[in-house]
């Protein structure tokens, strides 16, 4: 037994040991990693730190520029941040524009007469420089600190007319229908990446954006949005509701097509005003394609209804669409200011709408004949019935909950596709365990791939003209124009802002007219009523109805309808769509002109 113990004993002190060694290395490596930050001997140095912003000419913060430190000319070894990749005296700065530098200097050579110049460049930028004197410099103990917000104006190079050149290419290639969507915007955004990292390798002038720029160019949050709910969707259709939902839309419209039409257009509208109106055309797209198949009927004389209705009913509300999340965040304006300012006109749009629908699609509705209403009801019901109560049960609570988190997003502050992700998870793992859903199936069939890679790639193809400045230069030319004139300000805001959310997206858009207009709204008299962010809301919304790639709603509707058998050509949509556009903003225009 005294043997036992005194191996134990031996082993606890092997322990100890042990863990001192741990110890040990720990804190030498760590001694090793602080000492990597600062010379062997700090004797005689002093420590210097320099932040800041780039911020390109609308003050907005501008990602990737490469900051450099000079002393009266000589370039500085500098720590910290994100290295640029050719050496130890430059960094890049963040997505915001800000930087943070660290160096170290003899205290000999910071003298008063000595100069700090911080250098900023990026490609299709001019390059510009921020002097600090040594009596500019704050001190903080032994370390100086200085401040350098540094402005860089655009250049139209090499780069901004290339990527020009390929978004024009490409949105040809997207409109004659030459090449399909997705691959013509996949070739589109690999040929800036390809000419960004090859001829922009050999001469920066060349370079159109980063790898780096273009993954955080694409919007995961409408990404992971659409793949959560197309999920949901394609598990809820193997319950029957959809079906169904076409059965008891037909009876309620008592088989009158344009009235069916009509509760379709003002149900899309009102839920697309209180959800994103892509979740609502995901949800109704099956419904309104069954309605249309029962009536002998083409899909799109619904669906093109629907889809107008419900970007008018997203403009509605400051949730409604992702450019009213932008204004209202930037601007500080409630949900009744959108409301109020922005509802009246988007009733009376919805009216003519209506209007509209029975000029172009009166004929296809006229072509559902259906001899015995009644009979054809009763099949209905017999034919459409729900076939998985249990499944759609928890499908329906699991809907439910993903419609509250989606209403109270802001309260969170979590983004709407988490929400849908979390209700898609949910569904699919009952749908697995209950062996109600074939996971294969609906990973090949009700998830819209192509749909989802066109979105990433469009965005990668905005994302390249942004970075070249494109957008600033309408922007700017929206200043210019302006004159400091508060009815052309209206109408330019409106009608530039319309047309480029027609055929680029309107986020990116929205994100760098911001700023114009909070500095047109300060100096412009009159315009502190807030009448320029709705003029910018107007356009920015009701713009997407232009074209079949101007909205998020327009391509997810199309792409199921695609997939479903039932194809439209850009220009066959946009003949439709397009004239309806201008007529809603028209109308905007006015009630702005007459209400401000």
């Amino acid at each position: 037994m005294v043997r036992v113990g005194g191996v134990r004993n031996r082993c606890r002190t092997d322990d100890a040991l042990a863990v001192l060694s741990i110890l040990f290395f720990v804190l030498f490596f760590a001694s090793l990693s602080l000492a990597s930050d600062q010379p062997v001997s700090s004797a005689g140095m002093v420590r210097m730190e320099i932040f800041g912003k780039v911020l390109n000419s609308h003050n907005i913060g501008v990602g990737d520029a490469k900051i450099q430190i000079l002393l009266d000319g000589t370039p500085l070894k500098i720590a910290g941040g994100k290295q640029h990749g050719d050496g130890d005296d430059s960094l890049n700065t963040e997505r915001d524009g800000s930087y943070q530098v660290r160096f170290w200097l003899q205290a000999g050579l910071l003298t008063s007469e000595s100069t700090l110049q911080i250098t900023a460049y990026k490609p299709s930028f001019t390059k510009n420089s921020y002097e600090i004197k040594r009596h500019e410099l704050t001190r903080d103990g032994e370390n100086f600190l200085g401040l350098a917000d540094i402005k860089i104006a655009r250049t139209t190079g090499p780069a901004f007319w290339i990527a020009t050149v390929v978004f024009v290419l490409a949105y040809i290639l997207i409109s004659f229908e030459l090449l399909h969507r997705t691959m013509a915007a996949m070739l589109g955004a690999s040929i800036m990446l390809v000419i960004s990292y090859t001829f922009g390798t050999m001469n920066p002038e060349y370079h159109i954006l980063s790898y780096e720029s273009a993954i955080k160019a694409i919007d995961m949050n409408v990404i992971f949005l659409l793949m959560g709910m197309m999920i949901i969707v394609g598990i809820l259709k193997h319950t029957g509701l959809f079906q169904w939902c076409a059965y008891k839309c037909y009876q309620l419209a008592r088989g009158n097509v344009y009235m069916l039409a009509i509760i379709l257009m003002g149900f899309t509208a009102f839920a697309s005003a209180f959800l994103d109106n892509v979740t609502t055309m995901l949800l109704l797209t099956p419904v309104t394609i069954e309605i249309a198949v029962s009536l002998g009927i083409t899909p799109l004389a619904l669906l093109i209804p629907e889809i107008l209705a419900s970007n008018i009913g997203g403009t509605a509300t400051l949730i409604g669409d992702p450019p009213n999340i932008m204004i209202g965040s930037f601007a500080n304006l409630t949900f009744v200011q959108f409301a109020e300012n922005l509802a009246p006109v988007c009733v009376m749009v919805m009216v003519l709408l209506f209007v509209f629908s029975k000029y172009l699609f009166g004929k296809e509705y006229n072509k559902a004949k259906v001899d015995d209403i009644q009979q054809f009801i009763i099949e209905l019901r017999e034919e459409y019935k729900i076939t998985d109560a249990t499944l759609l049960g928890v499908g329906l609570v699991i809907m439910g909950i993903v419609v509250a988190l989606f209403l109270t997003h802001g309260i969170w502050h979590m983004e709407v596709s988490i929400a849908a992700l979390f209700g898609a998870s949910l569904l699919f793992t009952f749908g697995l365990l209950t062996k109600k859903v074939d996971m294969l199936e609906l990973i090949e069939k009700d998830i819209e791939w192509a749909t989802l890679l066109f979105f990433m790639f469009l965005f990668i193809l905005v994302g390249g003209v942004e970075e070249t400045g494109l957008l600033d230069i309408i922007a700017d030319g929206v200043l210019y124009l302006a004159h400091g004139n508060l009815i052309v300000s209206i109408c330019l805001i409106l009608w530039v802002s319309a047309i480029m959310s027609a055929f680029v997206d309107n986020i990116p858009f929205t994100a760098t007219m911001l700023p114009i207009v909070a500095y047109l709204t300060q100096v412009i008299p009159g315009a502190e009523s807030g009448v320029l962010w709705w003029a910018l809301a107007f356009g920015a919304c009701f713009g997407g109805n232009g074209t079949m790639i101007g909205a998020s709603a327009n391509v997810v509707t199309l792409g199921i309808a695609e997939s479903a058998g039932y194809p439209i050509q850009f220009f066959q949509f946009m003949k439709i769509a397009f004239p309806f556009m201008l007529l809603s903003v028209v109308v905007a225009n006015v009630w702005l002109l007459l209400a401000y």
